[in-house]
């Protein structure tokens, strides 16, 4: 036979009431119903499960074994519905989310972190790409989330407006433009440059820019990371650009130098791409409303 559910919770009632009638008014059943039910399982089982009484129902030895079986499978199903509701309710899940180094150093942790605190039993894959790889990634349904520079995303990738950055110049201290307020990039295409790797945004536009200025882009050397193009900077290999709210904090620490650039490109927008916002799960949703009030 098949156990159903049911005629399990409608025989734990029995046992834990005394009575057939007092399992049937908790049940909101017919008493000849439950009746029907536990003869039922009786016979599906081929053993008596309840000594039955002009007094109320004792369980056998059988019904005892079944009562504890019972209640710990019905305590799993139970929780099986409790967990797969929080999933639907976005409290449980696992998202994937692909950022730009830009929005990782800057933005993103403080609003992962209070996301985080209001449903605390998600999981966040969070990996670090460049803008152009996480417009790919969403399309091809690799990253349930993005967060790029716009204009990176490509076909079949809706976007919403995250937050704006500015990029800007930095110098070892003691440098002939640490004293300035701001340059134009033209204006500094004769000093040696440290840049991130080739297939980063940032250094995508510097060459953007330095093209249309009749100019070559071609620094001294390429780094993976904030941190190294910092430190090349410091000890004079060269001048660097990134965004100001990642320079900052290396502006304390490494005594560089932050000039602003007088120029368009320089102020960016920062987007969330996702595949299609009505076909995502409950957590990413819920994800993607935090991130957007946040902005």
């Amino acid at each position: 036979m098949k156990l159903d559910p049911t005629s399990l919770r409608l025989f734990v009632a029995v046992v834990e009431g005394g009575s057939i009638a007092a399992a049937a008014e908790s049940s909101h059943l017919a008493a000849a119903a439950v009746s029907k039910r536990i003869s039922e399982l009786e016979l599906g089982l081929g053993t008596e499960l309840l000594l039955r009484s002009n007094k109320g129902v004792l369980p056998t030895a059988a019904g005892v074994e079944l009562m504890h079986l019972a209640r710990a499978v019905l305590h799993d199903l139970d929780d099986i519905l409790v967990r797969m509701r929080d999933y639907a309710g976005g409290v449980r899940g696992c998202i994937r989310v692909f950022a730009n180094i830009s929005t990782i150093t800057q933005f993103l942790p403080a609003h992962l972190k209070s996301f985080l605190a209001a449903y605390p039993l998600v999981d966040i894959h969070l990996e670090e790409r460049v803008s152009a790889m996480i417009g790919r990634a969403v399309a091809e349904n690799a990253a349930d989330v993005g967060i790029f520079t716009a204009g990176a995303a490509g076909h079949g990738v809706e976007t919403f407006p995250y937050r704006r950055d500015e990029l800007v110049l930095i110098v070892p201290e003691g440098h002939a433009l640490a004293g300035q307020p701001s340059v134009r990039f033209r204006d500094t295409l004769d000093q040696v440059y440290v840049s991130l790797h080739a297939g980063s945004h940032i250094h995508l536009q510097l060459v953007k820019a330095a093209s249309e200025a009749g100019r070559l882009f071609k620094p001294r050397m390429h780094v993976t990371g904030y941190d190294a193009l910092c430190l090349m900077v410091q000890i004079g290999l060269g001048l660097g650009i990134l965004p100001a709210g990642s320079a900052m904090p290396y502006q304390q620490t490494l005594g560089i130098r932050i000039v602003r650039l007088d120029d368009p490109w320089a102020q960016r927008e920062l987007v969330i791409g996702v595949r299609a916002y009505a076909g995502l799960s409950m957590p990413a949703r819920l994800l993607v409303d935090h991130l957007l009030q946040a902005a």
